[in-house]
Parts: C-alpha cells; structure tokens; sequence
C-alpha cells in the first residue's frame, strides 16, 4: 500500500486570492487531500499540485464571471470550479449539478462545513433538470467533456444572452474549431478563448466562452424549454 501524498502549504498567492475565505480554502484542500482521496473524487498523485492546478487554476475563472449572476457548475465532481469560486465571490448563486451520489453526498458536507449559503447541490444530469432548475446567467466546466459534446448538456441550462465558461488545457483552440457547428445549432453566437490568472498560476488558466442569443439550446430545444415552463406554471397553481 503506497503512503499517502502529503498536501503542501497553501502558497502565497491563495492567501491573496481567497482573502477572507483563506481558512476555508485551506480545510477544502484538506477535504480534498484526505476524503477526496479516500472516496475515489481524486487521485491521490494530483495532492502536491492541489492549489496550483486545482484550487488556483479554478479560482481564477472568477475573473471572466460577471458580478451577481446565477452560476451552474456543470459535472461538478469535487467540486471543482464550483466551490473555489464560491469561495472567492459571494456574490454569486451558485449551484453545483452532479450526478453520482457520492460526490453530492461529499458536496454537501463541503458547503455545510464552509458555511457556502449562497451554494445549491443538486444531483442529477444536466439533461434532465432542464425545467427543474432556473435557467441561470452562466454555466461553468471542468475536465467534464470535450466541448461539443459539454456545450449540448450546459448551453440549455443558459437563459438567453447567457454564456458558458469551459476551463480547458492545450486542446482548446482545437476543440472550439471542431465544435463551431455544433455550438452553432446550440444558439451560440459568440466564442472566444480567454487566458485568465495572470499572477496567480502558470500556465495560465484557459477558458473558453460560449456566448448564445436568445434561444439557447437552440431549435431543438425551444419546444422543450417552453413545455418545461408550461409545467411548472401548472404545478404552482396547483
């Protein structure tokens, strides 16, 4: 049986980056290093580089995140970018979207330890909350799927001229070109690709951003959308 990793001191840049919420950035690396671990959310090689590729390199995306929106963390899985953004802009209402059962169980234990009020856990595809949760401002990713197939299960969570945020690696500018027409069908309108972070982690974090018009998810998401609606007005006169 190998010993476990040990997690290194959180660097200095964290201390700026998490400001007030520094203390709970440091028991959510805890959380990660030993239950994380021990439940299989991550692996146990990924715990020296725990603030650097991980805590850090989410944190940042709160750069491109307009002030006071609705957030849905697609794929949550630890909770990354999810909880490290929460913990750096209260600001947002963020829901975390996860579909295994011993992630949201984990999930929630975080949110209840840090004291996340402005966070929701909810435990499902995103392909089937479509209509049980409020279309919201922006949707986030990481490390969930390759962007077309990511941008069909997160751009119909979108309300129109909403935008979806995907932190991606090296194989960004590639998979946006591979996705333009799929993005396209979805309602995008605009995409760019964003470098984010500058200061706090090298390689730069790499996001990219879809932005859609008023029909996110598209035609083929409309009549869905709008039955979705029609239900759940039906249901609160009930």
């Amino acid at each position: 049986m190998t010993e476990a990793a040990e997690l290194p001191p959180a660097p200095e840049q964290a201390r700026e980056v998490f400001g007030e919420r520094f203390a709970d950035a440091v028991r959510y690396a805890e959380l990660l290093a030993e239950a994380g671990v021990q439940r299989g959310l991550i692996g146990p090689r990924e715990v020296p580089r725990l603030w650097e590729r991980h805590l850090l390199n989410c944190a940042v995306l709160s750069e491109v995140v307009p002030e006071g929106v609705t957030v849905c963390d697609v794929g949550s899985g630890a909770g990354l970018p999810g909880i490290p953004l929460a913990l750096v802009r209260e600001d947002l209402k963020i829901t975390l979207l996860e579909p295994l059962l011993r992630r949201t169980n984990f999930l929630t234990e975080v949110v209840e330890l840090l004291g996340l009020d402005h966070v929701t856990v909810v435990r499902g595809r995103a392909e089937e909350v479509m209509g049980k949760i409020t279309p919201v401002h922006v949707v986030t990713a990481r490390a969930v799927a390759p962007l077309d197939r990511l941008a069909t299960w997160g751009i119909p969570l979108l309300r129109p001229y909403g935008e979806m945020l995907a932190l991606k690696g090296d194989t960004a500018e590639e998979e946006l070109k591979s996705a333009a027409t799929a993005l396209t069908k979805l309602g995008a309108v605009e995409t760019s690709i964003v470098q984010v972070g500058e200061g706090v982690v090298d390689p730069l974090s790499t996001v990219v951003r879809v932005e859609v018009g008023e029909s996110p998810g598209g035609v083929r998401f409309a009549a869905k959308r709008a039955k979705a609606a029609r239900t759940g007005r039906a249901r609160r006169r009930r």
